[in-house]
């Protein structure tokens, strides 16, 4: 079983990193005059996602009767692993690798374009990235320290047993 503390401040982390993934979008939300793409919008899910898992998953490691099932937290770290994921390959793929101070590149670009500020909600829009892969490493590591709670715990992870053959009744023992 991990350690409780250190648990916690896995998730404290995870907290952190989420309540600024979800400013620096909120801001680029708020920013916005002429609606947001698809993908801003997506960013906003996986950090309200990942934000109420974190109320689930904080009170499991404050207290273990909480859980339901030893699979439940694997599942929820699972499922923001990948959101996560998406959303970090995402911005980063969208965003290309160019300088917010270029003003064709910010005006060309349908994330950063949509704003009076181009260049501050592109820079809103890296630092977004940047944390989103903050996130998605830290909750990697939870998920590997769920993983390990929950075979301690006593969930069979490998699938069904095959039998190998009839097993020998009380009569034959």
């Amino acid at each position: 079983m991990v350690s409780r503390t250190v648990n916690l401040i896995l998730r404290s982390i995870e907290f952190v990193f989420i309540l600024i993934i979800m400013g620096l979008i909120g801001n680029v939300i708020a920013m916005a005059f002429a609606g947001n793409p698809a993908l801003i919008n997506y960013d906003m899910f996986v950090a309200a996602f990942a934000m109420l898992s974190l109320f689930y998953l904080i009170l499991v490691a404050f207290n273990d009767s909480f859980m339901g099932h030893p699979i439940f937290p694997v599942i929820v770290d699972l499922l923001n692993c990948i959101f996560l994921f998406c959303a970090a390959v995402a911005m980063a793929a969208e965003l290309e690798v160019h300088s917010c101070s270029n003003n064709t590149y910010t005006l060309h670009n349908h994330l950063t374009n949509g704003a009076h500020d181009r260049e501050g909600r592109c820079r809103e829009e890296q630092a977004a990235t940047a944390f989103l892969w903050f996130a998605w490493a830290t909750w990697m590591v939870s998920l590997f320290f769920s993983i390990l709670d929950a075979r301690s715990g006593g969930v069979n992870l490998r699938g069904p047993v095959r039998s190998r053959g009839a097993r020998p009744a009380m009569s034959q023992v």
